[in-house]
Parts: structure tokens; C-alpha cells; sequence
């Protein structure tokens, strides 16, 4: 494992001595993950963006969207459409 930078720690402190901060940045990064594993998930079964938002009934911009997580107030129904969409 790397050694942490004087960066790394500093964020590290921030976020012992702030719960609330740690509570969003925790928030931040599981839905960069929830978005990364929506390509994946994409990538996995060799679709484009274009050949899934035709399997949602959505365009392709939308899916960009909602790949790079610019949807509003994504839905579980959203997501589980999506993922059913592609077998998952």
C-alpha cells in the first residue's frame, strides 16, 4: 500500500472531526460507484448507450446522463429498469 500524502491525511483529519462532512462525501462516493457500476454493467454486455436507452424506451442522452449521474432524483425504479434492461 502507498504511502498517504500530507493531502490524503489532511482530508482524513476533515473528515474524523467532521460526522456530517464524512456522512456526504460517503454519499458522494457510493453514488459515484452506483454510476460506475452502470457502465460496467453496460460495457459487460457490449452494449452502446444507444442500444440500452432503446431497451428503456429513453434516449441516449438520457442514459449519458444517468451514466454520469446528471439525473435529478433518480428513482430505484429508474435503476432496477435499467439493470433488468440489461439481465442483471
Amino acid at each position: 500500500m502507498s504511502k498517504k500524502t500530507a493531502v490524503m491525511e489532511w482530508i482524513d483529519d476533515q473528515l474524523r472531526a467532521d460526522p456530517r462532512l464524512a456522512r456526504e462525501v460517503d454519499e458522494i462516493l457510493g453514488e459515484m460507484r452506483l454510476e460506475q457500476d452502470l457502465v460496467a454493467l453496460r460495457e459487460k454486455r457490449k452494449l452502446t448507450q444507444s442500444q440500452v436507452a432503446k431497451l428503456l424506451g429513453a434516449s441516449q442522452p438520457y442514459v449519458a446522463k444517468l451514466e454520469s449521474g446528471r439525473v435529478r432524483n433518480l428513482g430505484v425504479g429508474t435503476l432496477v429498469k435499467y439493470a433488468h434492461a440489461l439481465g442483471a
